[in-house]
């Protein structure tokens, strides 16, 4: 039987209908596919924003989706049903439930709203199949807890911790629930040694690149709009740490994003048939 060979890197997640990149999207999507990134997550932080989700990957064979509300937006949004986000995650080209999750570092809405808006998504994922795109940030213990009892009460949760910058104990965690984890620019920063140490513990098989663009531009575009295309520095960042062949890792990773995002659907001159 073939295995399919992929040729380019994975954004796993990013913001396109964010300012800063959605009034100059042909540009920064002409700029990733220079730097040889061949397929875009495009991120839903808001319901009311679906519909700009919608257009983007209607508009892009490359680009898929998600559906769901950021826990900043817990209280923006606070009546959102498990209907609603089964209903809005059938269109063939949403492929994931999120972002969601826990913030206590900023706790821009109220900690119980964003465990129920939390719970909510992860039954949605359960429900659908789909992966979980997790946002936590000094809530581990919280994010660690909910998604053992939701496992336990409703089966297991397919997902990412996305942007990882947490502790080894929410790494180990998230890896005992079968989930993958997600690594952004961060990674590279001057003070980031500790994430490097939990990262070189994260087994290749689970690990995904993304930028969180517009936001967290890798070394060496720091103070700069970060846009997809530099995922290729946080990539090739990764590659040295974890000692191996950028295109090795490349092909790694974005098989990874295919194992773990299953309603994606490569074209197939994306990819390469090989014996």
């Amino acid at each position: 039987m073939s295995k399919q060979k992929y040729g380019y890197l994975v954004d796993s997640h990013c913001h396109l209908n964010y300012g800063g990149l959605s009034e100059r999207l042909e540009e920064v999507l002409a700029n990733a596919k220079e730097a040889g990134i061949g397929c875009l997550m495009a991120i839903n932080t808001k319901i009311k924003e679906y519909p700009e989700i919608i257009h983007l990957v209607e508009s892009h064979d490359h680009i898929f989706g998600t559906v769901g509300i950021h826990p900043h937006q817990a209280e923006e949004e606070p009546d959102i049903k498990l209907e609603t986000l089964l209903e809005l995650s059938k269109h063939p080209k949403i492929v994931g439930i999120g972002e969601t999750g826990l913030d206590y570092f900023y706790d821009n809405a109220p900690r119980e709203m964003q465990q129920d808006n939390f719970r909510t998504h992860i039954r949605a994922s359960q429900q659908t199949g789909l992966p979980i795109i997790i946002h936590t940030r000094d809530a581990d213990a919280d994010c660690i807890s909910i998604l053992q009892e939701e496992s336990k009460a409703g089966g297991a949760v397919p997902g990412l911790i996305h942007c990882f910058t947490a502790t080894q104990s929410l790494a180990d965690a998230a890896l005992d629930l079968g989930m993958s984890i997600s690594i952004s620019g961060i990674v590279t920063f001057k003070n980031a040694g500790e994430l490097r140490e939990v990262v070189k513990t994260i087994p290749l098989d689970r690990l995904l690149v993304e930028t969180d663009a517009p936001f967290l531009a890798p070394i060496p575009h720091r103070g700069k709009k970060c846009e997809p295309a530099f995922a290729a520095d946080t990539a090739k960042f990764l590659a040295d740490l974890k000692g191996i062949d950028y295109q090795d890792f490349m092909e790694i990773t974005s098989s990874n994003y295919f194992t773990l995002f299953r309603k994606v659907k490569a074209p197939a001159s994306w990819t390469e048939a090989t014996g």
